[in-house]
């Protein structure tokens, strides 16, 4: 997809210091630099008006810094990386129309194709608040994973609705078949949730204001918050399933190994 043809869209990468299952992780090493300056960098191949990295925590500010980030401080208290855009498009005076991209600060390897297509899909539906992406499921053992959010969408390929349980469901075919190894039929309408969202700046300035949905409580996933309230989310459509973000330690291993095999 060519830059030229995309809206202008802003980049803030929420930066957490702290984190339960891989405290520190973005400041760990991935080829002789910060987890976060990789995302900074991809996110700068984007083509964006401006890329921001938010953060609560002066160390994550000073090693943003001295790789050349602009960086914004934000509060300690936020409870998720929504709220932390939410405060930054507001110090930063966007416009109510202006579209705005969260990229994972643990997302080294996002394809830049992918931001392109969230933006583009979310430009194109005027009606659209917010767009997120998906690709399709293939492997049984996946759509029966409840760590793998799964979504469904309408004939203008907005969401429906999210969830970690299998969707649609194949009355006939999984009463048949027990069996959850395989592959799913190639017609089969399954698509995975893949978590890049892209926002307008002027539902980031009423998040605050949305309470959290019941089904949001019990699937706990945020995006339900939003549907909940009527508010229309595009899905752009991705070719397969990126590269795995730093979640743990052995997450981090893995994107070593994969980018020592890519040098040599």
């Amino acid at each position: 997809m060519m830059i030229q043809s995309l809206p202008e869209f802003h980049i803030v990468i929420p930066a957490r210091y702290a984190s339960q299952r891989f405290p520190q992780k973005l400041m760990a090493d991935l080829g002789g630099k910060p987890v976060l300056q990789w995302v900074y960098e991809l996110a700068l191949k984007a083509g964006a008006q401006s890329v921001i990295v938010a953060t609560d925590h002066e160390i994550i500010q000073k090693a943003a810094l001295k790789f050349g980030a602009t960086v914004v401080m934000t509060r300690d208290d936020h409870e998720n990386g929504t709220e932390r855009l939410a405060e930054v498009a507001a110090k930063m005076g966007w416009q109510s129309d202006e579209i705005v991209v969260n990229v994972q600060g643990d997302e080294p390897f996002l394809p830049v194709d992918l931001i392109h297509s969230a933006v583009m899909a979310l430009s194109r539906d005027q009606d659209a608040e917010m767009a997120t992406v998906a690709c399709s499921i293939e492997q049984l053992e996946d759509f029966f994973n409840p760590n793998v959010v799964k979504v469904i969408c309408d004939e203008k390929q907005r969401a429906l609705y999210f969830s970690r349980s299998p969707m649609p469901w194949d009355r006939d075919g999984f009463a048949s078949n027990s069996d959850r190894i395989g592959v799913l039929p190639a017609d089969f309408p399954a698509l995975r949730h893949i978590g890049l969202y892209v926002y307008r700046a002027s539902l980031l300035a009423r998040y605050a204001d949305l309470p959290m949905s019941p089904m949001e409580r019990w699937e706990k996933l945020e995006q339900l918050r939003f549907l909940h309230q009527g508010i229309k989310v595009q899905v752009a459509m991705a070719e397969g399933l990126p590269t795995h973000g730093v979640d743990t330690p052995e997450d981090l291993e893995k994107l070593r190994h994969q980018l020592s095999l890519a040098c040599m």
